[in-house]
């Protein structure tokens, strides 16, 4: 069986567990499960602490994981990122008090908070920046005010959190992260058909069915507004004068694509959701 590390609990679980789900996986019913056998599709899933996920993923323990970018990285694992699953975004940033530190160059000699000191000490020393850093399990915008640090390198979404601690984003941007299916150096032949599963469900997502009806004299108009993964499929229509159009469109155009082609003649113009495919 395909051994699969599957997050148990955090912001990336719930994201993960549906996505395998959409792929036709079965995962557990029961929060408490930590191992879960799917004998249908020949996989094995162990839920993790997204944390550890990279370690045993990098051992051989397990084929192939799912977790955050970030995680990866700080690690220090073998494992190897296969793909990104667009979900659980999130950016990394340097903050400190206000009108303190305004380059990262001002941080060399002191002390740097984080939850994330790998990822952190790697990319201070990419820039040849010597700190002090202080490793926390978590609430590093604290570690200012309490004296324990002089900055903090921490997840930034809306910085609102910084703010309130009367801290502000300096600096370069440390990662852009996201979640990420990471493997060993196992090539079991189970991970292709995970991955073409799960890019089937990012591609369900992030497109939409097009349907519509145009006169013939517009067609090559029209198919220049919505050209489609290759080409739109074009079928007959009673009227000799009209065709039938089929395409896959980007979900986030749906609106203005639809906009557009009545603007240019389409008529009868409807959207079905994908639950799942294969390009």
């Amino acid at each position: 069986m395909l051994r699969i590390a599957v997050p148990n609990k955090g912001s990336l679980s719930e994201t993960a567990a549906q996505m395998l789900f959409e792929a036709g996986y079965t995962g557990r019913r029961d929060p408490r499960d930590l191992v879960v056998a799917d004998p249908r599709n020949d996989v094995e899933f162990f839920y993790l602490r997204p944390r550890d996920i990279a370690t045993y993923v990098g051992s051989g323990a397990l084929d192939v994981g799912i977790t955050g970018r970030d995680l990866l990285l700080d690690s220090g694992s073998t494992a190897q990122e296969i793909t990104s699953l667009d979900f659980g975004d999130s950016t990394f940033r340097f903050a400190g008090p206000a009108g303190r530190f305004t380059d990262l160059a001002d941080l060399s000699g002191h002390r740097v908070a984080t939850s994330y000191p790998g990822l952190v000490e790697a990319f201070l020393a990419e820039h040849d920046v010597s700190v002090t850093l202080v490793t926390l399990d978590g609430a590093v915008e604290s570690a200012v005010q309490l004296g324990v640090a002089d900055a903090v390198a921490d997840v930034v979404s809306t910085g609102s959190t910084l703010r309130k601690a009367g801290l502000e984003i300096f600096g370069p941007v440390i990662l852009q992260s996201t979640a990420v299916l990471i493997s060993s150096e196992n090539d079991k032949p189970g991970i292709a058909t995970l991955l073409r599963r799960l890019q089937g469900v990012l591609v369900a997502r992030q497109y939409v069915l097009m349907d519509y009806d145009i006169p013939q004299t517009l067609l090559d108009d029209a198919c220049l507004l919505a050209p489609g993964i290759e080409s739109p499929t074009v079928s007959s229509l009673h009227d000799p004068e009209w065709v039938a159009v089929r395409v896959m469109i980007p979900r986030l155009n749906t609106n203005h694509v639809m906009d557009a082609l009545y603007e240019l003649g389409a008529r009868a113009i409807l959207i079905s959701s994908i639950h799942n495919a294969r390009l």
